[in-house]
């Protein structure tokens, strides 16, 4: 329907309200009035009404419309909204409290935008707010202070918080995975931190260690800090403890990498225990052993990846044998590049000795070069080396390549589960679900959640800042759990698992997670996200507080959500 204005040779033109149809391919007009009597402002009106569905007179009105003052929302209501659903609030402190909010809006501001604490308090304040979190919990008025307060009374209660994880989470007779991770300390106060073995390649700095246990799936459960110059370990001992004592879980199967579960270690914390149970791998020496012994013969892999073997120095113990042909290609291009860039700096030392003017001299001065570079690529076994007073020669040790080359892609599972209850199919998937805490350390510290670095002077204020983080990691864990089929995750796990001809094999995708990262399109022609980027888009839903006119009073509206938006809020099932 429209205005149309038709011309007369002798008189003014006739203004007609028609509307436009096609029949039999031609196109017909009705005229539904005849409107050329009416004032000229009011025919432009009506126009305009019928063209845009807004009449000059209301465009007049809008324009005294004021937005005040505009919230970023959406992201907000999507973490909040999780952390309501997961009940978080009550597992913090059953009955409303102060420091039960600022815990909270500490999670939700860790998500969003993780900054110090100062930073958070200026995030909810009403002055310099960047969102709606304060509003909604109630703490605008919190400062820096208020929320060191928070913290202190939230690492009170981390003992109680962590059972109800596991309550949740945890099982008789469930995996449990363990790892240990550190950050470095910005600063020299914190009785926590000691100069230890650097994992972000900070050496200079001090370093704190925390390990994180997780169930099978890897949600987190449970948190524990330790000096930073504490051996990886040491630290099982602790968490066993408290899986028995604290949680009251009386039957488990503890997963940790070569590193953590050692000889030591199952011999002094875990053998003997009733109800425990554990999964880990032999390192390299102790494979190296098997094969010189005869109990692991290179052969078993000719035809198959998986074979079960049997030690007399590994007693009432399984031992599977699994080889990846494509991680052993890996291991001989990753050795022959550190071999290769161990020649080229040692090239540089022999010239050194060599050269007319002020030529390196001395054993020691080219021992320290020497074991400069090997320390740096840490491929000395593979070389034999000659120095004398003024002279360095080195060369490749064959022998020493071939005979690791030998076992390239080959790994031990060590477990004392028995074959009854798990499979050595079964066993072995378990072991590679360690990844999984593997993943949560990177969101913990580097993508997402951004722990480090530390700058809290106190050991407790430490402590909290790292449970806090895995407060806001559980949350996060739920999330993308939800978003999955938004994200460039895989919502389809099992799919590509059974893509696997073998447990052996390195992990496939499904072909939905393919099809995504291929056509950066989800199943419902959507853009496809990342984490991250899917906040942000959700920040863009906004709440405005409008103001009709001067003196009047203020009221909010918020941005109408895209169909995206939309797909994410009905995922996570929370509303604006």
């Amino acid at each position: 329907m429209h205005v149309e204005s038709v011309p007369n040779r002798n008189s003014r033109p006739t203004i007609l309200i028609r509307h436009s149809y096609r029949e039999d391919g031609k196109v017909k007009k009705r005229t539904f009035a005849n409107i050329t009597h009416l004032p000229p402002h009011i025919i432009d009106g009506i126009r305009v009404l019928l063209r845009d569905g807004i009449a000059l007179e209301s465009l007049e009105k809008l324009e005294m419309f004021e937005v005040v003052r505009s919230r970023p929302h959406g992201h907000v209501a999507a973490v909040l909204g999780t952390v309501k659903r997961l009940g978080m609030p009550n597992m913090l402190y059953s009955r409303p409290r102060r420091q039960r909010d600022l815990v909270v809006a500490m999670i939700v501001a860790r998500i969003i935008d993780p900054g110090s604490k100062l930073a958070t308090a200026r995030q909810l304040d009403e002055e310099s707010l960047c969102s709606t979190l304060g509003e909604l919990l109630g703490v605008q008025s919190a400062d820096e202070d208020e929320l060191y307060a928070a913290m202190d009374w939230l690492v009170q209660r981390q003992e109680r918080i962590e059972k109800k994880l596991a309550k949740r989470h945890l099982t008789e007779g469930c995996l449990v995975l363990y790892d240990v991770s550190s950050t470095y300390f910005e600063g020299r106060k914190c009785p926590l931190a000691k100069l230890g073995h650097s994992r972000d390649g900070k050496r200079d700095k001090l370093q704190i260690t925390f390990g994180l246990v997780c169930n099978a799936h890897g949600c987190p459960v449970a948190v524990e800090v330790f000096d930073g110059n504490i051996s990886d370990p040491t630290t099982l001992a602790a968490q066993v403890q408290k899986l028995h004592e604290r949680f009251h879980i009386r039957r488990v199967v503890w997963v940790g990498d070569r590193g953590m579960i050692t000889d030591a270690r199952i011999r002094e914390d875990l053998r003997g225990i009733e109800g425990l149970d554990w999964i880990t791998a032999l390192r390299a020496p102790q494979v190296r052993a098997l094969v010189q012994s005869g109990s692991l013969q290179l052969s078993l892999f000719d035809e198959r990846d998986l074979a079960e073997i049997h030690d007399e120095h590994y007693p009432g113990e399984r031992l599977i044998a699994c080889r990846n042909p494509l991680l052993a290609q890996d291991r001989a291009r990753k050795r022959e590049e550190l071999l290769a860039a161990t020649e080229a700096e040692l090239d540089k030392i022999v010239a050194a000795t060599r050269r007319k003017k002020r030529a390196l001299k001395g054993q020691d001065r080219i021992g320290m070069r020497v074991g400069k570079v090997l320390g740096r690529f840490k491929v000395a076994k593979h070389f034999h080396l000659s120095i004398t007073h003024d002279t360095f020669h080195y060369e490749r040790n064959e022998e020493s390549i071939a005979a690791e080359a030998d076992l390239d892609g080959i790994y031990i599972i060590r477990s004392s589960v028995a074959q009854e209850a798990l499979t050595a199919e079964q066993t072995v998937k378990a072991y590679k679900t360690l990844s999984r805490v593997e993943r949560a350390f990177r969101s913990y510290k580097t993508v997402d959640l951004k722990l480090r670095p530390v700058f809290h002077r106190l050991a407790e204020r430490v402590r909290a800042h790292v449970f806090l983080c895995m407060l806001a990691y559980y949350v996060q864990w739920h999330m993308r759990k939800a978003l999955a089929p938004m994200l460039f995750d895989d919502h389809e796990p099992e799919a590509g698992h059974a893509r696997r001809h073998c447990i052996v094999a390195p992990a496939q995708r499904s072909l939905a997670a393919e099809h995504k990262a291929r056509t950066k399109r989800t199943e419902d022609d959507m853009p496809v996200h990342s984490f991250r980027t899917l906040l942000t888009d959700l920040g863009t839903i906004v709440n405005s507080t409008i103001q009709p006119r001067p003196q009047a009073p203020t009221f909010d509206k918020l941005t109408r959500p895209t169909p995206l938006q939309q797909r994410a809020l009905h995922l996570l099932a929370v509303s604006l």
